[in-house]
């Protein structure tokens, strides 16, 4: 499955299936939420929710490939990120793009 962030995708012609969407939401563990706190007074980066947040883009990636595939798409074209903070230490992950076929 190619996925891209731009409108078209060099030398092919598409037709538009439909939109397609992938979400999670997670969260890191308490004593994992305690130490990114405690990091927060000396500074620096918090590889625990950076790692989160990796996992969550696999994991709305991987949904919105499965929506993509169940269309019969080849590609999903202007595949945007969006993010939003669902309460203290949880954050939504939703990705969504344009599935297309190849003429």
């Amino acid at each position: 499955m190619i996925i891209t962030t731009t409108e078209n995708i060099l030398g092919k012609q598409t037709e538009i299936l439909g939109l397609v969407k992938g979400s999670t939401i997670q969260t890191v563990n308490a004593f994992k939420d305690i130490g990114a706190g405690l990091k927060t007074l000396i500074g620096g980066e918090l590889t625990k929710y950076n790692e989160m947040m990796d996992k969550a883009r696999s994991i709305a990636t991987q949904r919105m490939v499965a929506e993509a595939e169940k269309l019969g798409a080849d590609a999903i074209i202007c595949t945007r990120f969006a993010t939003s903070s669902i309460m203290q230490s949880a954050a939504e992950i939703m990705v969504y793009g344009t599935a297309v076929k190849f003429r």
